[in-house]
């Protein structure tokens, strides 16, 4: 697995996470490796350091990244998840709010709900330019965007996948009937996955009609919702709060082949580096705990059931571990970062010492 080493508590956060990947305990023969891409590093590397990290991300398939800063400057290094996501051809990001034991959720939301959105192109990267006297009231200001077919494709026949591994419902959609030709194309793609997934329960609705759903019932069992770029990114910063805590979400950037099969997940927790919090063991770590899970899962495509084993004692033993009453201040608990993490490490490695112990009568 790549790991790309982040700022500030997000870097704190990654090496508490990583303790559940420890090889002795899982019982898997993992290798990590590293590349730094905190801000002083890729400012001096000029983001040599980010490119080469998504080559091996590509080659390696699996990826782990903690949270970085992105520096204001237009002049800086900027962002390197624009880097990355180009680097290893992602088109997915999935993004999926899950219950968390003892926390109350908002407008009665008990089932999970995974954003699955476009990695690239709408919104971001768009074209950009003014025209006529700057601050003058006929000034005008321009954005050319556009969507790919096969990056419509690639979310819709992603999110009726999940949905029907999951049990759940495709929701949603873009305002198609404001933006026939843009949106549309998302649009026709979902409907044409409708078709050859006839099993799974399909309610296009309208972007605004989603949001105001979301509040009014409409999450009545396990959601799938296919997203634009931007309609997505707005989307799961409100869906995850829904569960009272974004600490229950794990962020997923995916690439695929042309069945659109996985060929590479990067996972991430979706918060930032919190710089408030540096240095004082209590940020919670459950996010990126749950992002080791999460590239665990990927990993049992190409390397057998024992990965998705440790992956499902990961996820479960983090949710247990809240449930037991350890939780961070956040959550209302007491609990150290590092403290919280030791609590799910101990109850890996009981549930995997307890799965291999042959049955006897």
């Amino acid at each position: 697995m790549v790991v790309l080493d982040g700022d500030e508590t997000g870097q704190e956060l990654l090496v508490q996470a990583l303790r559940v990947l420890d090889p002795e305990l899982l019982g898997l023969p993992i290798s990590l490796e590293h590349f730094d891409l905190s801000l002083e590093n890729r400012r001096a590397t000029d983001n040599r350091v980010v490119y080469e990290s998504a080559t091996a991300m590509r080659e390696a398939g699996l990826g782990l990244k903690a949270a970085t800063i992105t520096p204001e400057g237009r002049d800086d290094v900027g962002s390197p998840n624009r880097i990355v996501r180009e680097g290893i051809d992602g088109k997915v990001i999935v993004r999926t709010g899950r219950r968390l034991p003892g926390v109350a959720p908002i407008a009665g939301v008990n089932y999970p709900i995974s954003v699955v959105r476009m990695a690239v192109e709408d919104a971001y990267g768009a074209e950009q330019w003014r025209e006529g006297d700057p601050g003058a009231p006929d000034e005008v200001a321009y954005r050319t965007e556009k969507v790919t077919r096969s990056i419509c494709r690639a979310v819709a026949e992603y999110a009726f996948r999940a949905a029907a591994g999951m049990g759940a419902r495709v929701y949603g959609g873009p305002k198609w009937t404001v933006s026939p030709t843009y949106e549309g194309m998302l649009k026709e793609e979902l409907d044409a996955a409708a078709a050859r997934h006839p099993a799974v329960d399909y309610q296009p609705v309208l972007i605004d009609a989603t949001y105001a759903g979301l509040l009014s019932g409409a999450a009545d069992r396990t959601l799938v919702i296919p997203a634009l770029n931007r309609d997505g990114d707005c989307l799961s910063d409100m869906v995850l709060p829904l569960f009272g805590s974004i600490a229950g979400a794990e962020s997923i950037l995916l690439a695929f082949d042309d069945d659109y099969e996985v060929t590479c997940a990067m996972a991430e927790a979706p918060h930032g580096t919190a710089p408030a919090l540096q240095g004082k063991d209590i940020a919670n770590p459950l996010a990126m705990i749950l992002a080791c899970g999460a590239v665990l899962h990927h990993a049992a495509v190409g390397h057998g059931p024992d990965c998705e084993r440790g992956s499902r004692a990961i996820y479960e033993s983090a949710l247990e571990t809240i449930a037991s009453g350890t939780k961070t201040p956040d959550l209302g608990g007491g609990a150290a970062t590092s403290e919280f993490t030791t609590a799910v490490v101990e109850r890996i490695r009981t549930k995997l010492e307890v799965s291999s112990t042959p049955a006897t009568g």
